[in-house]
């Protein structure tokens, strides 16, 4: 089992890193070579399996990045913007693959993880699943097929514990969405109506955000116009789905030049 490519979790104590470092684990493709945590969490120095409530996995529980990174191959990354940032830095030190599932981003941080890209492959996807990135190219194709009398909407839902609104699988149909009218998303979109808006702008693509209970994630886009509606959905129901999704992805990005890469890329879409 040695011989597998290591590849580090990185906010192992949260539900996506538990799920990475399952998925990882019994995957038969790679191997688990480092679990990284916050600073003073009490799970360091620990093994993670015992963290876990099962049985020992031979994997201590770090905050030192840098030293988990430099035995690795590649690094999982579903922290929070900030965080992603300062890996970004030690990753491309460490010339490691660099899948990155956080959301949240502002324009400028995304802007500011391009120099690490120029070390390591950096694999950055608003949504890891096989059918998410189906439905960007199917958004895409759709809004080039019609003209601007068609509205844009898009409806997203997930648990009440996620902390950015729209959600990046929305923002990255949003773009999917602009892309295929020819216009830009940043000066088309509009987000949390409330009140007395006035009448819907044309050419606006639209976004809804619902929180609630323990839903995992589901995405519709809307295309509306007089008399009729096409909508396309996506629903996931475990959340497995996106820690297969970026262990493909860290596997892919090992035979890669470094650059900046997508799940367009990994999938061949």
């Amino acid at each position: 089992m040695s011989d597998l490519p290591g590849i580090v979790v990185t906010g192992v104590s949260g539900r996506m890193g538990r799920m990475l470092a399952e998925v990882i684990t019994a995957s038969g493709k790679a191997r688990l070579a480092g679990a990284v945590v916050r600073s003073g969490h009490d799970w360091i120095g620990r093994d993670l399996g015992t963290c876990f409530g099962t049985a020992p996995m031979g994997v201590t529980v770090t905050d030192d990045p840098l030293t988990a990174f430099a035995g690795a191959k590649a690094v999982i990354d579903f922290t929070t913007p900030a965080a992603t940032l300062a890996f970004a830095k030690i990753a491309a030190q460490a010339r490691c693959v660099h899948v990155i599932g956080t959301t949240g981003f502002e324009k400028e941080q995304i802007e500011a993880l391009a120099p690490a890209s120029r070390h390591c492959a950096q694999i950055r996807a608003g949504n890891m699943s096989l059918g998410v990135n189906l439905l960007t190219v199917l958004t895409r194709k759709v809004a080039e097929a019609l003209d601007a009398e068609w509205d844009v909407e898009i409806v997203e839902a997930h648990h009440n514990r996620k902390v950015d609104a729209p959600s990046g699988t929305a923002l990255m149909l949003g773009e999917a969405a602009a892309a295929g009218r020819g216009i830009s998303l940043e000066e088309n979109r509009e987000s949390g109506r409330d009140g007395i808006t006035g009448a819907r702008k044309p050419g606006a693509i639209g976004f809804s955000s619902i929180r609630g209970g323990d839903i995992v994630g589901e995405h519709d886009v809307i295309f509306a116009t007089a008399g009729e509606r096409i909508v396309l959905r996506h629903i996931a129901t475990d959340r497995a789905i996106f820690a297969r999704g970026a262990l493909k992805a860290a596997l892919w990005g090992l035979d890669r030049k470094p650059g900046q890469y997508d799940m367009m890329d990994v999938l061949g879409l």
